[in-house]
């Protein structure tokens, strides 16, 4: 009888701590039903460097994911380049990128039922002379579609996004009611699929200080983010603001919410990651397929050492279990 759930955990950048995680994940006692989606010379150099005693199997469309300890399956993939532990290696580059674009279709064609990403370095993807923004933005054009929202949750709290990697003085332009809105009907519709949420209750963080003291102090909650969101509301969306950023994070309100919706990046995901960094799990909403992440990057200075802590890693794989779930069930 095939398990609940596959999921396929793509492990990252070769030279930073992906590959490990992903070895700590055949350690615990309850393994998930995961299939790396890497090098097996990789797992296996990494495995002997830390002296880990773990079992690499080969995996097939149509099998079953061990979930023995000490066993890990792995769906290997060729082009790696170099294995050292902490030293990039751009020739690395379009390796990694295969592994994404590998467990990606097979969430699209239905051999996955949702995929874990861990940390890649964009800088030496770039370097390389292959332009890439990131995960988010990789998986938007592989699945064809036009708006993704980028969401980080911990147990307690979830924070989704309206705009991610810009500079602030492009912010205030990028919010236009085409795109809040866009963002708004994924968050709520994602919620309800992925989650199980009948009615999302969500906070929305207003622009300016204070919300914009009623245009004293900018006038972007008047002129756009007001207006759409009464009209959002009029589509049976529940919003709650917008509301001033300081004191939106407090019992007051999100003890009666299922998410927040921050305007920009460094708004909102300094007080999640304080409240739960390293626990945490990046999620991709708007997607046809369930992704999932870690909420911390390549951590090179840790390759190879046996300090890397997997608990995010396992927080991703469990979420994704879970809104793979969730999503089978809303079919």
């Amino acid at each position: 009888m095939r398990q609940s759930v596959t999921l396929a955990l793509t492990a990252g950048e070769p030279a930073g701590i992906g590959p490990e995680l992903c070895l700590q994940l055949a350690l615990e006692k309850r393994q998930p039903g995961v299939v790396v989606v890497a090098c097996k010379h990789l797992l296996q150099a990494r495995a002997e460097l830390l002296g880990l005693a773990v079992e690499l199997v080969d995996w097939e469309p149509g099998n079953h994911a061990v979930t023995g300890p000490g066993r890990l399956s792995v769906l290997h993939v060729n082009g790696l380049a170099s294995t050292d532990a902490g030293r990039l290696d751009p020739a690395n580059s379009a390796y990694v990128l295969e592994t994404l674009s590998i467990a990606a279709r097979g969430c699209l064609d239905g051999t996955f039922d949702g995929m874990v990403t861990a940390p890649v370095h964009k800088g030496v993807i770039n370097n390389a002379g292959i332009v890439f923004s990131g995960h988010t933005e990789f998986l938007q054009e592989l699945c064809g579609v036009e708006r993704v929202v980028m969401m980080l949750a911990t147990e307690e709290l979830r924070v989704a996004l309206v705009t991610t990697h810009l500079p602030l003085k492009d912010v205030s332009a990028a919010i236009t009611p085409e795109r809040l809105s866009q963002v708004t009907r994924i968050l709520d519709s994602d919620l309800r699929r992925f989650f199980d949420i009948e009615h999302p209750r969500i906070l929305v963080a207003g622009l300016n200080p204070h919300a914009g003291e009623g245009g004293h102090l900018g006038r972007e909650e008047i002129e756009v983010i007001e207006p759409t969101l009464d009209k959002l509301r009029q589509e049976g969306i529940t919003l709650t603001g917008p509301l001033p950023a300081d004191t939106l994070f407090t019992p007051h309100w999100l003890d009666n919410a299922d998410a927040v919706l921050a305007m920009y990046h460094d708004q909102g995901l300094p007080v999640l990651k304080f409240q739960g960094f390293g626990r945490a799990v990046n999620i991709t909403l708007g997607l046809p397929i369930v992704r999932t992440s870690v909420d911390h990057g390549t951590a090179l200075d840790l390759a190879g050492t046996g300090k890397a802590d997997a608990g995010s890693l396992k927080t991703a794989v469990r979420v994704g279990e879970q809104m793979a779930k969730s999503a089978k069930k809303s079919k």
